[in-house]
């Protein structure tokens, strides 16, 4: 079985070529080739010998995936992917065209075990990890694109498909790799992770010395309501989690941002609001509010403007940081799990 380069460290390639008597100097034009040139194929790269570049096609790959679908917003800023690797796992990766820059939101499972009931993505349960090199395949594939219009990726947000936390080593070997010179040389503050909530691998992320965007899925302000809505609460309840979330704020200096989805009827009342606002307040954090995306399994709808206003306005009035996310790509499906989902039920 041959190897797959993308999603190494230098070092590590260096490691797996040595034993074909490969100078360690060769693994430094190789990820040249891989994640800064974008080349998928041995032959292109010219500046290594023609035998060396036919052992390494004898032996090693760099990524592995087929484009299955493209979907395109209106409005041309949001751009959906479907990529598919060879055991037919398909995942979905999102570009946004922010005024701010471009913006990626990959990956980092094949499904979603979590469960949370707003959410496309687990309705198929979770198949499996994927590795580094898939994650970042998702980036490079965007990325390529970009080059061509003398763009870039300029942020990443981990909260496609999947609970990044549970698939702990893979995404943060991902975010170093993204951190590297020959990587994608991001800041570390030009990332983002979302989690459901998994209280011990947020305190083992705090030890990291990653200074990334922490994003905590909260979406109700007490453990009643929010174990309806996100089965997680029942292991690690909110006391425990804004717990977590201090910790992280106060080990990394970085505001926790504490996403809200906003559905009607469930979670939209200023009564939520008030009781969200006590929750938070004297804490380094701000509010993501987000009118919910219908997924019509779920038979969950989204609140009138007026309703999303005086939500916003109620936060503001008590002190809270607080933004709505503006929506991008809904013509397009572009929550999370909605285009794997068609693409499944047309197969």
């Amino acid at each position: 079985m041959k190897v797959a380069l993308l999603g190494l460290f230098v070092q590590e390639i260096a490691a797996v070529i040595k034993p074909f008597g490969l100078p360690a100097y060769r693994a430094s034009q190789l990820v040249n080739w891989i994640y800064k040139q974008h080349v998928t194929d041995f032959s292109a790269m010219i500046n290594l010998p023609k035998s060396m570049r036919t052992l390494l096609a004898e032996h090693f790959t760099v990524r592995e995936y087929e484009l299955q679908t493209v979907w395109q917003s209106g409005d041309g800023k949001t751009s959906k992917y479907l990529l598919r690797f060879p055991d037919q796992s398909a995942v979905e990766t999102v570009l946004m065209r922010q005024s701010y820059g471009n913006s990626v939101c990959v990956s980092t499972q094949v499904g979603c075990a979590m469960g949370c009931i707003f959410c496309a993505s687990t309705l198929q349960g979770m198949t499996r990890n994927l590795t580094c090199g898939e994650i970042m395949a998702q980036v490079l594939h965007i990325e390529s694109l970009l080059a061509q219009e003398g763009q870039k990726v300029d942020s990443i947000v981990i909260m496609g498909m999947g609970e990044p936390l549970a698939n702990y080593e893979n995404v943060v070997k991902f975010i170093r790799l993204c951190h590297e010179e020959y990587g994608l040389h991001l800041s570390y503050r030009s990332i983002t992770l979302s989690t459901s909530g998994l209280v011990p691998e947020i305190e083992r992320l705090a030890q990291e010395g990653l200074p990334i965007t922490l994003s905590i899925s909260l979406h109700a302000a007490n453990d009643t309501s929010r174990s309806t809505l996100m089965p997680v609460n029942k292991r690690y309840p909110i006391a425990g989690l804004l717990a977590a979330g201090d910790r992280y704020a106060a080990q990394t200096g970085r505001r926790v941002t504490y996403e809200y989805t906003l559905i009607a009827e469930r979670n939209d009342r200023v009564s939520d609001a008030k009781e969200l606002a006590k929750l938070l307040r004297g804490r380094l954090a701000n509010v993501n509010l987000i009118p919910v995306n219908p997924v019509p399994e779920r038979g969950l709808l989204r609140p009138g403007a007026e309703a999303i206003k005086r939500f916003e306005q109620t936060l503001l009035a008590h002190n809270i940081n607080v933004t709505v996310r503006r929506e991008m790509g809904a013509d397009i499906q572009a929550a999370c799990g909605q285009l794997r989902k068609k693409h499944l039920e047309n197969h």
